[in-house]
């Protein structure tokens, strides 16, 4: 949408500027040519706010690079980069296939937010940079970027959904983003209305591993798509106090799965196929976890979460939500 304001003029003022007009237009003069080029510049480009300023932006952008976290986001809307950073390989596996292609089909010009070949992006020619990475990594390279073409930054502590909301903007990909949001809150309803009865007064904990985590350690996960479950659909999950760090940033001891016993049900991760995530497969075949009330009553279930931070993936965290949900026991 173009920010140039529509003004309202009064009959005799349009009379006199179609006067001027056709005066203007019989001289032919160079004057007239100019304030046309910057009209048509004007109309061209548009206003977005962001971590760096406000930023003038292309209407339709054609060519766009992503940078750190923005990539897989602007693809999830349908984008079609010309230049991407590296994403890594369990974020590329778990892609449907049409955004794995899009992905490949773009030059990497760079391992991450702060290690770009700028002569190799400055080649691609772009017309517009979206950035969402360390600001460490922006003091490096940000006025660079910013010199090569338009560039819009988001902090890293930007929500998911203003993020999709900022990156639809910029991208011009609004329309993706309106199928997304409709249906993301038909699936938050669906779930609320279906389950709603047997998760109230329900106790959860989601738990999780990852592959950076030390040899007998586990954490609970507050962040990420728990949250999901936890804000949108409501579910009964732990989470850190108000001002605290995440209880997921914590690793605990696998001597402390025993202490899950409380919780009435168990989420942990699981890949598209339904089976426990690598890093996690070691916390399922302790003996311990076989032994929590919640896995030898049916009540421990495997979700698949492909991501956090745009709506695509979320909603296919809650199709599996769903069908995790269906398969709990009518009683406690």
């Amino acid at each position: 949408m173009s920010n140039i304001p529509l003004m309202r003029r009064g009959a005799a003022l349009a009379a006199a500027l179609m006067s001027a007009s056709l005066v203007l237009t019989a001289c032919g003069g160079a004057g007239d040519k100019a304030a046309e080029t910057r009209t048509v510049k004007a109309a061209e480009t548009r206003s977005v706010k962001a971590e760096n300023g406000t930023i003038e932006v292309p209407v339709a952008p054609q060519r766009i690079v992503t940078i750190g976290n923005t990539n897989l986001p602007f693809i999830d809307l349908g984008g079609k980069p010309v230049g991407v950073t590296a994403v890594s390989d369990s974020d590329l596996a778990v892609l449907p296939a049409e955004q794995r292609t899009a992905y490949e089909a773009a030059e990497i010009v760079g391992s991450d937010g702060g290690e770009v070949d700028l002569e190799k992006l400055a080649g691609l020619k772009p017309d517009l940079i979206l950035v969402q990475f360390h600001s460490n990594d922006w003091d490096k390279v940000g006025k660079r970027l910013e010199a090569i073409a338009p560039t819009v930054l988001w902090g890293l502590d930007t929500e998911w959904k203003a993020f999709a909301e900022a990156i639809a903007e910029a991208g011009n990909v609004a329309d993706a983003l309106g199928r997304q949001k409709a249906e993301f809150k038909e699936k938050v309803t669906k779930i609320k209305e279906t389950y709603g009865k047997v998760t109230d007064g329900t106790s959860f904990v989601d738990v999780s591993r990852g592959d950076w985590n030390d040899p007998g350690t586990f954490y609970l996960a507050d962040i990420g798509c728990s949250e999901i479950a936890r804000d949108d659909i409501g579910l009964d999950l732990p989470e850190a106090a108000e001002g605290k760090d995440p209880l997921a940033y914590e690793a605990l001891p696998f001597e402390q799965i025993g202490e899950l016993s409380k919780y009435d049900v168990i989420t942990y991760p699981v890949d598209a196929e339904g089976k426990p995530t690598k890093p996690f497969v070691p916390v399922v075949e302790t003996n311990t976890w076989k032994a929590l009330p919640a896995v030898s009553s049916g009540r421990a279930l495997g979700v698949f979460c492909p991501g956090n931070n745009s709506y695509g993936p979320v909603i296919r965290y809650l199709d599996s939500l769903d069908s995790a949900l269906a398969t709990l026991p009518a009683e406690k």
